[in-house]
């Protein structure tokens, strides 16, 4: 093996010549005044208007399918189309950065957003609907870097924290808004009403953008790009989530198809791990994974990002469709998780450089398993006051997990590799969400049937039970096969709260043992620089 690799190494194309590259880019004068108020509030919106997409169409996930006529199974494509393009499109941001200029490339993916988000709510089935999504998130790659890089140059170096600051509370609010709005908007109005509200929020975000930074425009460059490397990575990606989304309705691995996509997904990932160690400009730059702490704090970002994300989209699932729950309510139950994240963000920032990453991030791995312990004990009679304490309570796991995991990750990197290793590791995290949200919906249902056949069991073991069930509904009008019927919706209730049962007491336990992996990881040794290049890479 080590002989084909140097022999591919040696037949590499060679990096152009010096004389390619653009010419130092000169230092811009920080903005002042209203200049600098405008330019926060514009990239502020566009951040605001990217992140809330992640979470705005999670409660209106029942809705869509409804209306669409399919499952709610299928519906979630909807999520897993954004998340998987916009992981895919993301490492291409360094590349069009040099090769367009951060403002133009910017200004374009926000503007290409809008136009994206205006299909989206124009869909008439759930093909063209996932379409437009998976569009959506391609384009959406470059905003959220480039909206922290072009805020960062704004910003004398002294107030780069505030900057930060600001630009992590947006992120933080748009997950709190994103149910109830997306709720509200589904209840009073109409599910595409969720996608076209982005049209005003992101034309005046560029108009403003364009105003205020076009002439702070950076150098660009003919540079190559990874070809092979992009290729595979669509492929392998592409043909994992597609597994993911089709094994149910197709009986998984019984399935021709899905055999065929699992071979494909796996022979495409080792190529792509062989290609991208061996090529002279990878798409992603696999050698950060010989660093322990970037290792470390990968896995745990993958592994705790897909377990949260996952229970995400579960809980308004669950609440909607076996609780009662309006769209709006669910939305309601999801919010408060943002209450102590805001409140606790500029103590974890100012706190940085004083605690070890390790011990804050095991704090937010064991809330995070408490809450989920919390939830494992929810029941079909639960109030909405049981509901929200544990959504109110992860604030704080979410507030001490994204900056000291990515602060861990930095730690001991050169500065020109931080950029790389903060879109590797929002790849894996944007990859994460994605797949998990997949395989949670897919066990939920399994769990659910299993769960299903025992309670049945029982019921017909104790005939006398049965009898006396059936007699009463009987003496209250119902005949024999409403009865019956009756009997096995509340059958079905109790089986998918049973299943998501399970879900949160198994991810409770996968959190908890994260708790113990990141100690894995060697002492942090963070500077201010590497804090605020990890606070700008949380996200």
């Amino acid at each position: 093996m080590s002989a084909v690799i140097q022999e591919r190494q040696d037949t590499l194309p060679q990096p152009r010549p010096a004389a390619a590259a653009p010419a130092a880019a000169p230092q811009q004068p920080c903005l002042k005044g209203s200049a600098l108020a405008l330019g926060t509030l514009a990239l502020s919106l566009a951040t605001f208007m990217n992140v809330l997409d992640t979470s705005i169409a999670n409660v209106a996930i029942p809705s869509i399918a409804g209306d669409l006529g399919v499952s709610p199974d299928q519906g979630t494509w909807v999520i897993t189309s954004f998340a998987v393009a916009n992981a895919i499109s993301m490492p291409l941001t360094g590349w069009l950065t040099r090769r367009i200029g951060q403002v133009r490339l910017f200004a374009a993916s926000t503007l290409l957003f809008v136009l994206a988000s205006f299909l989206c709510g124009l869909a008439p089935s759930i093909g063209m609907l996932v379409a437009f999504r998976a569009l959506q998130g391609l384009v959406a790659g470059p905003m959220i870097p480039l909206s922290q890089s072009l805020l960062l140059a704004s910003y004398p170096k002294a107030k780069a924290g505030v900057a930060l600051t600001v630009w992590s509370m947006t992120t933080l609010v748009a997950p709190v808004v994103g149910p109830v709005l997306g709720g509200w908007i589904t209840d009073n109005y109409s599910w595409p009403w969720i996608f076209y509200i982005n049209v005003p929020i992101g034309i005046a975000a560029v108009v403003v953008t364009w105003a205020i930074y076009r002439r702070r425009e950076t150098p660009t460059a003919r540079l190559p790009i990874d070809k092979v490397g992009l290729g595979l990575l669509v492929l392998w990606v592409g043909a994992m989530q597609i597994l993911l989304d089709k094994g149910k309705n197709l009986d998984w691995f019984n399935s021709p198809v899905i055999v065929t996509l699992a071979i494909i997904a796996v022979v495409g990932f080792v190529v792509f791990l062989v290609w991208e160690l061996t090529d002279k400009h990878p798409i992603v730059d696999l050698s950060l994974f010989r660093r322990r702490n970037f290792s470390v704090s990968t896995v745990s970002m993958l592994v705790g990002y897909g377990l949260y994300f996952g229970n995400v989209v579960l809980l308004p699932l669950w609440l909607q469709q076996y609780m009662g729950y309006t769209a709006t309510l669910a939305g309601v139950v999801l919010a408060p998780v943002g209450v102590l994240a805001i409140l606790l963000m500029p103590f974890v920032g100012r706190n940085l450089t004083r605690i070890d990453p390790r011990w804050i991030v095991t704090s937010s791995f064991l809330i995070f398993g408490l809450v989920m312990f919390m939830r494992s004990w929810f029941n079909t009679q639960a109030d909405i006051a049981t509901l929200l304490v544990p959504t109110v309570i992860q604030g704080a796991a979410l507030a001490t997990f994204f900056v000291p995991l990515l602060t861990l990750g930095f730690s001991g990197l050169p500065g020109e590799r931080i950029p790389a290793a903060s879109g590797l590791m929002n790849f894996a995290r944007i990859t994460a969400g994605s797949f998990a949200t997949s395989i949670t919906t897919t066990l939920w249902d399994r769990r659910a049937t299993l769960h299903h056949e025992q309670l049945v069991e029982h019921l017909t073991s104790s005939n006398a039970a049965m009898t006396q069930a059936l007699a009463q509904l009987h003496a209250g009008g119902f005949t024999s096969q409403q009865g019956y019927a009756l009997l096995n919706n509340l059958v079905d209730n109790q089986a998918y709260m049973l299943s998501a049962n399970d879900i949160f007491y198994v991810s409770g336990f996968l959190f908890v043992i994260l708790a113990g992996l990141v100690w894995l990881a060697r002492p942090s040794k963070t500077g201010g620089g590497a804090g605020k290049e990890a606070a700008a890479g949380a996200h």
